[in-house]
């Protein structure tokens, strides 16, 4: 149960086509989330609070943003032999191709992971929303004495064709594995002992490895993907087995989930908090002053940071660090991810940096940096369900307006 043998290996996704455009400057765990944090620190605070000291983060698309915000953040000081350390992906004399899949980016970094004395390797997704104390599960797998663990969640069966499913005998061990199942498939893929509603075990996509299992399987094929190929292979071979979890979890990896996830937790009661007395999120600290309000009405909202709202209605809505909305707007069931910077002096422009005057947002996403005009509305007024545009675009409703935008005065969107 030393947590010193644990090396946790973080995946830094792809090129986030799933939520783009909040990924056409950055990478999918750079995408700020919650007011002021980014989605990577989800993963590595989790990482942190389990007494894992020892953390790589595999990258590839879009890094520059990601890299700065962990160099800036995750500095574990000189009393310690631990790290969170960045492997993006090379060409090398032994290999000249980028990462094809996770399990190709695991395997091109394997002799970095031999370097780290320790015996087990957690591999994890930068997407997902949850709390976990990793402690536990290692606890669960050494007890099972499991060549690999996967943390398991019960779903219903419209929840089952959008995961990983696996199915398990009734001592727990997992003995069949299908990634997305049509519906004609999922029956017989019930696991034992769970309810009517939920009677199957969903893939968090959290793995914990023993170190030998891992570079053996890897090592005897050249195969891509941990879901599709490596996770099926392990099971037929090594005793896997599933670890329940049962708390709060969500893949946040779609413009909706995220959209979503952001706005419950603007509730008064949200299902899921980033603040935990026992195990905080962590995130870059900015040094900012309070969030000013000048007679305003807030309604389920949650306000991060050096923020300025002027005579404005604001409901059920997130607005992010450095948020600026000016006198007679209303903004409704948004994330406003707000700016990196103050405008000050000559900096300023003709659409000042945030939101405008007399202004009608409802069911959107404002990314960070952009310029709202006066009389602005964006309020889908088509009810548009997907677009894609220069200045905005739209995804299952939600009108996405990317960083760095302007929307003059008066646009209609």
């Amino acid at each position: 149960m030393n947590m010193k043998n644990v090396l946790t290996v973080i995946l830094g996704g792809g090129k986030g086509t799933r939520l783009f455009p909040l990924t056409k400057y950055r990478s999918k765990p750079a995408v700020p989330i919650a007011g002021k944090f980014r989605i990577i620190d989800i993963t590595i605070s989790n990482a942190i609070n389990s007494g894992i000291r020892k953390i790589f983060i595999l990258t590839q698309f879009n890094t520059h943003s990601l890299h700065r915000h962990i160099y800036d953040t995750y500095r574990l000081g000189r009393f310690t032999d631990g790290f969170v350390e960045i492997l993006a992906a090379q060409q090398t004399a032994a290999n000249m191709n980028w990462y094809q899949g996770t399990a190709d980016a695991v395997r091109q970094n394997l002799n970095f992971f031999s370097n780290t004395k320790t015996k087990f390797t957690l591999i994890l997704s930068g997407d997902h929303l949850y709390r976990m104390d990793y402690k536990k599960f290692l606890y669960n797998h050494l007890k099972q004495k499991a060549a690999l663990s996967i943390a398991v969640k019960p779903v219903s069966k419209s929840e089952a064709p959008e995961l990983g499913i696996l199915q398990t005998d009734e001592k727990g061990r997992i003995i069949r594995f299908i990634e997305k199942p049509n519906k004609s498939e999922l029956d017989s893929f019930k696991s034992p002992g769970l309810p009517e509603e939920t009677p199957f075990l969903a893939s968090l996509g959290i793995y914990l490895f023993n170190n030998d299992t891992l570079f053996e399987n890897l090592n005897k094929t050249k195969e891509d993907d941990f879901g599709k190929h490596i996770i099926p292979m392990a099971i037929k071979e090594s005793n896997v087995q599933a670890y329940y979890f049962n708390d709060y979890w969500r893949d946040i990896g779609t413009v909706e989930a995220f959209f979503h996830a952001n706005l419950e937790m603007a509730k008064q009661n949200p299902p899921f908090t980033f603040h935990d007395n026992k195990a905080p999120f962590y995130t870059r600290p900015r040094y900012l002053p309070g969030s000013r309000l000048k007679n305003c009405h807030i309604d389920d909202t949650l306000i991060a940071d050096g923020c300025y709202v002027e005579d404005s209605q604001i409901k059920n809505t997130v607005l992010g660090l450095r948020t600026m909305v000016k006198k007679g707007s209303s903004i409704e069931d948004c994330v406003v991810m707000g700016a990196d910077y103050y405008e000050i002096g000559e900096e300023k422009k003709s659409i000042p940096m945030g939101i405008g005057e007399n202004c009608v947002i409802k069911k959107a996403i404002l990314d960070k940096n952009v310029r709202i005009g006066n009389n602005v509305q964006i309020i889908n007024k088509n009810n548009i369900q997907k677009k894609d545009g220069e200045i905005y675009c739209i995804d299952d409703g939600i009108v996405i307006i990317p960083k760095n935008s302007i929307i003059p005065d008066n646009t209609i969107i």
